[in-house]
């Protein structure tokens, strides 16, 4: 018996993983410190290998879920479970706590009135900050709204060194 395979393509690229070979996939930002040590914290978590874990970066990543908009990897964690039900921010975070056995020691914690609003914002805050809370200056990925209005005093310090 022949199976058909479908590889997927993105921007020229074959990806370097497959998709849905786990029930879920987790998807971070592959650019900053704080989410990579985060990620490898899921990997020891997962005893039950349940979760595929990849960077936004990695190619075909956005082939595989094309319903994901672009700027939702920037953003926020994206977590994408059985047919393709995707939480992100917050909300992945708490599905994660329920997948992952140790998680469900903290998982208790979204079930007290109003903690899913505060998570939520203490986690579009920290997303929003993240480069400057981990990453320091050697980061070359900043976020799309940084301001650049004081772009031309670096330039004169970088003149000076």
């Amino acid at each position: 018996m022949t199976v058909p395979v479908v590889r997927f393509v993105y921007a020229g690229q074959e990806q370097d993983f497959d998709c849905g070979l786990r029930p879920y996939t987790v998807i971070w930002d592959g650019a900053c410190k704080v989410c990579s040590r985060l990620a490898r914290v899921l990997e020891k978590w997962d005893g039950q290998d349940q979760l595929s874990i990849v960077p936004s970066q990695q190619p075909g990543v956005k082939a595989c879920f094309p319903w994901i908009p672009e700027r939702a990897y920037r953003e926020s964690l994206q977590l994408v479970g059985p047919g393709g039900q995707t939480w992100q921010g917050a909300y992945a975070v708490e599905q994660l706590l329920s997948i992952l056995p140790r998680g469900r020691w903290l998982g208790w914690i979204f079930k007290i009135p109003f903690v899913r609003v505060v998570a939520d914002r203490f986690y579009r805050w920290f997303a929003r900050n993240r480069y400057r809370l981990g990453c320091g200056e050697h980061c070359q990925l900043r976020p799309s709204q940084l301001d650049y209005a004081d772009h031309a005093d670096h330039a004169d310090h970088a003149e000076e060194r």
